[in-house]
């Protein structure tokens, strides 16, 4: 691929910001009715949601309400809490976290990530139906049969959601959130999730080492991440370091080719501008193949 000019990037960086801005205009309340569409919802063969009952199609993402779904789903608890502006369900195997603005949601203490971020409209909390299906142990499918726009259509395939403590390994969970935090605190999820998504693209790259610590420590040409070196490396990671990092593990990508970020604002050596390929821009970092 050949290298971008500086236009190109800017180019590109505004296009990402565009689509940032729109998913964030978007997030807490669902103002833009033209865009939402009442969809239909099957399980096994079965409706469960029709298009009087809450389902939505908003932006070519399904919505459910999360109340009216979980309970659906059977034996659950829903509450709301005011102070973290939050809904909270309890159901046999699962705790789900929903606020409103969020592109996640938490499944048993893991961190779900939603192509859309949940909202609430008329009142209603509404998240995106994959990710409560994933919860669930659901599959899902578009079918674009019946009605105008078609419906979906869930399958029953296994289990729900294990538990945090089963999924990640720890020491993983330790380093990634804390070189995330060390290395983009303050950006936005996104920015952050970029940083994670580098870490482990590198240990699945033969040009780096396999683990998530050796890739951060390592000084095979010279220090790699400024943090180990600094030693801010060890201080307390940020929450949303630590929900990034669970995102990178739930394997959500941004890009599976960025090996390199840097801040070339302050940057000091410009190796990785002059010798590698650009891929994108999220605030302050950029990042390189």
């Amino acid at each position: 691929m050949r290298k971008l000019k500086g236009t190109e990037k800017l180019l590109c960086a505004l296009l990402i910001a565009a689509s940032l801005a729109l998913v964030s205009t978007f997030s807490a309340s669902a103002s833009n009715s033209q865009l939402i569409t009442p969809v239909s919802v099957m399980l096994d063969g079965e409706e469960i949601l029709n298009e009087e009952e809450g389902a939505l199609l908003a932006d070519g993402v399904t919505f459910v309400p999360l109340r009216r779904f979980c309970t659906l789903m059977g034996g659950c608890e829903v509450s709301w809490d005011n102070a973290s502006n939050s809904a909270s369900v309890r159901a046999a195997g699962l705790v789900i976290n929903a606020a409103p603005g969020n592109q996640y949601i938490t499944v048993n203490d893991r961190i779900f990530f939603c192509s859309n971020a949940v909202f609430i409209k008329d009142g209603t909390l509404y998240v995106p139906i994959r990710a409560l299906a994933r919860a669930y142990g659901l599959d899902v499918e578009w079918r674009a049969e019946g009605g105008s726009f078609g419906y979906v259509n869930l399958i029953s395939s296994g289990k729900r959601a294990e538990d945090a403590s089963d999924v990640y390994d720890s020491e993983v969970l330790y380093w990634l959130s804390r070189i995330i935090s060390a290395e983009s605190r303050g950006e936005s999820l996104m920015g952050q999730i970029a940083v994670g998504n580098v870490v482990l693209n590198r240990t699945r790259s033969e040009q780096f080492p396999s683990t998530v610590y050796d890739v951060i420590f390592d000084t095979k040409f010279g220090v790699q991440f400024t943090p180990a070196a600094s030693g801010t490396i060890y201080h307390e990671p940020s929450e949303s370091s630590i929900i990034a990092a669970k995102i990178c593990l739930e394997g959500y990508t941004l890009s599976d080719d960025i090996l390199y970020f840097l801040n070339e604002a302050i940057s000091t050596n410009m190796w990785v501008t002059n010798n590698r390929t650009y891929v994108m821009t999220l605030g302050n970092h950029t990042f390189y193949s």
